[in-house]
């Protein structure tokens, strides 16, 4: 359409570029971020910045109130164009202390926080000055409401280290109006604790709360520029015709300029003049592109791989849009079975399913029936559903309260109704120190929601499986005492004790084991001491046989001759010892009597 209109100075064509420059505007504000902002700036200055400053202005202001986050990155690009084109950024000044003003006026809390958090980081990057912060901070503490004081504490933790170093005794003055709204105590405890905890990060000086960030800091001191505006709504130029389209007399003159100016700014003219003179070196590199083209003509087809997720995200969207759309889970599983899912996708069915089930206020049971009948589908996917409940465990903590109670339910469902098999629950380890408080629950409404679909009997019965012990090990402990009764605390205490009675008995019988272990060891050491000593004795007898041999047949030889001597002494003997035993006794009983006297 532009290229039918000869005319460049007509309202038509001028509204069209109108439409197009504001387009342009908006996708680059959209899509800085903090990486590629001095990739931005300059396809920033490529467009016609002066004519639509309005629009730029207009622009910022809504994509900060939008994502309060990226105002760090809204600010540096501003301190950036101010640089350049210092009216632009007093512009922007200027309508966000408008904008703040009108917000105080209305008592609005959200304009209020939007416009001091972007003020406080102008006054960071030096793009306005202290006075305004001084001035802002106040007028919000001159008649303290909960609402202004708590909007003057997050702007103060903004700026509070910049403002310390620009105007320390002003600093010190706001802390002591800080300080008496304290001692007043007029204000909410909410409110207190924020002032609290401002004076605790004042300690600290400002850790938290940086002035700039190294990736940030794009301005020299030299080139920055400061704007000294106050709230004096009079003096403010707010400039609302740029925002709307209005005709320009001279349209191709005022293009012109901001072409000698953009060609200033991006240094356009030293490019020019290098490839007005360099003609020859074009041309050889032309022939070089055709070169490398064809010889990849030769080679095969060009393969383009996406490496940006995009078919990821629309199929993430696809999958979102047919759970919400379905009136029932079987129609949903129908529909989703239609999609055609490339390899190593099932993986994204899961986490939707799960993901979706954990935003819902309240547990539905649609989201268990569906990852039910996806499981007795294909096994594919209980492998996948075997992954997510390992990393919804182990990230367990990360939830919320409510995504935390709707996705234990979900693997419940799975597990009471043999979706799931029970082999996931050996990632469970019931214990102290391998359990948070998160967990814990997680595993109470688990085992509770199974409770009331099996009944505690079934229950105890699916977990006493002897082929299935292993898997409950964790859940069970035997090998500590002290996490056995951990496990028989913690199952008493969610009403199903009755799942502890052998964890019971086993602590009960422990120390009788531990006696009888201890006893068998002790055998087993006697024994080897006595196979030892055996060994020793045998070898003895050995090593004395024949000396027995070599002495036996003169001992044979001389008892025939000592029998006679030995019977006659033998008598005598007998004899004497009646006579020294009698005696002996009457010994001993005398020697008792006087013991007793």
């Amino acid at each position: 359409m532009q290229k039918d209109i000869k005319d460049r100075s007509s309202p038509e064509y001028q509204r069209m570029t109108w439409d197009a420059l504001k387009k342009s505007i908006n996708g680059i504000i959209n899509k800085v971020n903090i990486s590629n902002l001095k990739n931005i700036l300059p396809e920033l200055f490529g467009e016609n910045v002066i004519r639509g400053r309005g629009l730029l202005a207009r622009a910022l202001m809504k994509a900060q109130t939008a994502s309060p986050g990226f105002t760090r990155v809204y600010a540096a690009m501003v301190a950036v164009i101010n640089t350049k084109m210092p009216a632009i950024g007093e512009l922007i000044l200027a309508r966000l202390i408008n904008q703040f003003l009108r917000g105080y006026r209305r008592n609005d809390k959200s304009t209020l926080l939007s416009s001091t958090k972007f003020l406080a980081h102008l006054v960071n990057q030096q793009v306005a000055g202290e006075i305004v912060a001084l001035q802002i901070l106040a007028l919000l503490l001159e008649n303290p409401t909960d609402d202004s004081v708590e909007v003057a504490v997050g702007f103060i933790k903004e700026c509070g280290q910049e403002l310390g170093e620009l105007s320390a005794d002003a600093f010190n003055n706001v802390f002591e109006r800080f300080r008496g709204i304290l001692h007043e105590g007029e204000i909410d405890k909410r409110v207190q604790y924020m002032i609290e905890n401002l004076f605790a990060i004042r300690k600290r000086g400002f850790a938290e709360f940086p002035a700039k960030v190294p990736e940030l800091d794009l301005v020299e001191e030299e080139d920055q520029i400061t704007h000294d505006l106050n709230l004096d709504e009079e003096e403010l130029k707010i400039e609302e015709e740029t925002d709307y389209f209005k005709p320009d007399p001279a349209y191709e003159t005022n293009e012109q300029k901001y072409d000698e100016v953009r060609k200033a700014i991006l240094g356009d003219d030293e490019s020019d003049d290098d490839e007005g003179g360099g003609g020859d070196d074009d041309e050889e590199d032309e022939e070089e592109k055709a070169r490398q083209a064809e010889a990849s003509l030769e080679a095969g087809p060009l393969t383009i791989t996406d490496e940006t997720d995009t078919d990821l995200v629309n199929l993430r969207r696809t999958i979102y849009l047919t759970i919400m759309s379905s009136l029932d889970f079987e129609e949903c599983a129908h529909k989703m079975l239609k999609i055609q899912f490339k390899p190593n996708q099932e993986i994204e069915v899961c986490r939707m399913i799960l993901e979706c089930c954990s935003q819902e206020r309240t547990y539905l049971r649609f989201y268990g029936l569906l990852g039910q009948r996806f499981c007795m589908i294909d096994r594919a996917y209980q492998e996948q559903f075997d992954l997510c409940f390992v990393k919804q465990y182990q990230s367990i903590h990360r939830l919320e309260t409510n995504k935390l109670r709707n996705v234990a339910k979900f693997f419940a469902h799975l597990l009471h109704s043999d979706g799931l098999p029970w082999s996931v629950l050996s990632y469970i380890h019931l214990n102290e120190e391998e359990t948070t408080s998160s967990s814990r629950i997680f595993i109470k409404i688990l085992f509770q929601e199974i409770s009331e679909y099996l009944g505690l009997p079934k229950l105890n019965a699916r977990l006493k499986d002897p082929t299935m012990e292993a898997h409950y090990s964790g859940l069970f402990p035997k090998e500590h005492p002290k996490d056995t009764r951990f496990a028989i605390n913690f199952f008493t205490s969610i009403g199903l004790g009755g799942l502890t009675d052998e964890l019971r008995e086993h602590l009960r019988t422990a120390p009788k084991r531990i006696m009888e272990m201890q006893a068998s060891a002790a055998a087993s050491a006697a024994g080897a001491d006595s196979s030892d000593s055996d060994s020793d004795s045998s070898s003895d007898s050995d090593s004395d046989s024949d000396s027995s041999d070599s002495d036996s047949s003169s001992s044979d030889s001389s008892s025939d001759s000592d029998s006679s001597s030995d019977s006659s002494s033998s008598d005598s003997s007998s004899d004497s010892s009646s006579d020294s035993d009698s005696s002996s006794s009457d010994s001993d009983a005398k020697s008792r009597r006087k013991r007793r006297r």
